[in-house]
């Protein structure tokens, strides 16, 4: 489609201006329909109160619910569980204050993708990229949609487990959903989100306010020699700090879309500073209600904590937890589709995806081949038997990426020193957030060395298959080829390639 037939369809589905006999219409009309054309590029529709329940929303899934069991098993008593909890809060808050300045001095959308770009160059940018796109995303998208599934399907199968076979129709279904949701619109995305946001906050509320209730009531036993038995063990703490930063995981999400927020400068890092300590509270407070009600034991041999603690406490309104856990990974679903399309779509804008990944909605303004890409891959990661094995394995490779970005703060500011930093994060933080992504990278390969991990890391250097010859030497075939396929599916979904907005 070239660029005036595509201007043309601009003006139409604008109301713009046609040519005849209403070019000569009075100021007045013409006035509201030329601040009706906008630029066709992502529109500033977040505001603060989107931004912190896109934080919340997406790092509180279901896991805090279900099983938060893996940090007590390895910490061995209550004192250290609930001491690794909120150090892990300390420790995601530190690694968002490293985003934040990073946010606010390169503020393109995309998450780690332009920070790595701007520190290391194309080849980093686009490993990150191309692991990030085509796994760590959609995957993490289909385990989501899973948990919403066996969760909204259980209540029909009393007594057993759902069929397989319904619980992956489910979770298709809720992706084809939550897609369909964030290519109609932006807002509508970000209403759904701050929805179910405000639901797993009321569930959590509830949750700590009976376990203050029975903490008065002298239901203290678990809590009065809280560091007996403690595990002392170096290795064993390391794993409690890996599994319980897993459940902070999200906490650089509205770094991928700062192109979308209103006021970037201040909203980012206020966001940041709300959000995370409200999730680091939520996380300690909900745990030490668990404690009030049952024993250490009794919260491993759980399948699912939050329903026994249901059961026990909120009965005969227990009902209302497994109902809020569904409405929790609905939104943690929601969110991880929201900020996946947006890597999508700038990989695609800067030529590490092809291009019609980068095209925008003229009528909605949203990069709908991004979202759709991401939620058709999504749909493929589903049916595999067993894909948490997958996102396990992987996971060593996000915090080499994350470790990555620290390290790009402390590089641009020797090599970068001209850019502004309206926020500005000491340097030890970003030094201190490095080290932990080391360790955190090396820690379950040293613990449990496989061959899975070498695989996972064949499998990011494979994108280097791709890259030199379709994104660095750009064959003039791979474009003759292209041509054809992005018209019909520019012509099918009636997207356009993104404005310059300088």
């Amino acid at each position: 489609m070239d660029e005036g037939s595509v201007r043309k369809r601009k003006d139409m589905f604008n109301g713009g201006p046609a040519p005849g006999p209403t070019s000569n219409m009075s100021a007045s009309h013409s006035k509201p329909a030329e601040e009706d054309v906008k630029a066709t590029v992502l529109q500033k529709e977040v505001g603060l109160l989107s931004g912190i329940c896109l934080i919340v929303g997406t790092m509180i899934g279901s896991g805090i619910f279900i099983s938060p069991k893996a940090v007590l098993l390895e910490t061995g008593a209550v004192g250290p569980c609930l001491c690794v909890w909120a150090a892990c809060g300390v420790l995601a808050t530190l690694g968002a204050l490293c985003y934040a300045e990073l946010g606010t001095m390169i503020t393109k959308s995309g998450g780690e993708y332009p920070y790595l770009m701007e520190a290391f160059g194309s080849v980093i940018a686009y490993l990150y990229s191309w692991s990030t796109i085509m796994v760590l995303k959609p995957s993490s998208f289909a385990i989501i949609a899973l948990s919403f599934a066996e969760y909204a399907s259980t209540p029909f199968y009393p007594g057993c487990t759902p069929p397989i076979v319904v619980t992956k129709c489910l979770a298709a279904v809720c992706i084809l959903v939550i897609v369909l949701v964030n290519c109609l619109s932006v807002k509508l995305a970000s209403y759904v989100q701050n929805f179910f946001t405000a639901a797993k906050l009321l569930i959590i509320l509830v949750i700590v306010v009976a376990g203050i209730v029975l903490l008065a009531q002298g239901n203290t036993e678990n809590l009065s020699n809280p560091f007996e038995g403690a595990s002392t063990s170096f290795g064993s703490i390391g794993l409690a700090f890996y599994n319980g930063l897993w459940a902070y995981d999200g906490w650089n999400q509205l770094n991928f879309i700062t192109e979308e927020l209103e006021n970037p400068y201040r909203n980012l890092p206020l966001a940041i500073i709300i959000g995370i300590p409200l999730v680091s509270v939520c996380y300690v407070l909900v745990n030490i209600a668990y404690f009030s009600a049952m024993t250490p034991t009794e919260l491993l041999q759980s399948p699912a904590v939050a329903v026994t603690f249901g059961d026990r406490v909120l009965y005969p309104l227990s009902w209302v937890v497994p109902v809020f856990v569904v409405f929790s990974t609905f939104g943690a679903a929601n969110g991880s589709c929201f900020t996946a399309g947006r890597l999508t779509y700038v990989a695609g804008r800067e030529g590490h995806m092809v291009k019609i990944l980068s095209y925008i909605s003229l009528k909605r303004y949203t990069p709908s081949p991004a979202l759709i890409f991401n939620g058709i891959l999504a749909v493929f990661y589903i049916i595999p038997a067993d894909i948490n094995t997958l996102i396990n394995y992987f996971s060593f490779a996000q915090w080499a990426f994350y470790g990555l970005t620290a390290l790009a703060l402390i590089v641009m500011r020797f090599t970068r020193k001209e850019l502004k930093r309206p926020v500005k994060c000491p340097m030890p933080i970003a030094v201190l957030v490095v080290i932990v992504s080391c360790y955190l990278v090396l820690a379950p390969i040293i613990d449990k060395p496989e061959l899975e991990y070498l695989y996972c890391t064949i499998f990011i250097l494979s994108g280097l298959l791709l890259y030199f010859p379709f994104v660095h030497r750009k064959f003039s075939w791979t474009r003759r080829v292209m041509r054809p396929i992005t018209m019909h599916l520019q012509l099918l979904m009636e997207v356009v390639p993104p404005e310059k907005n300088e």
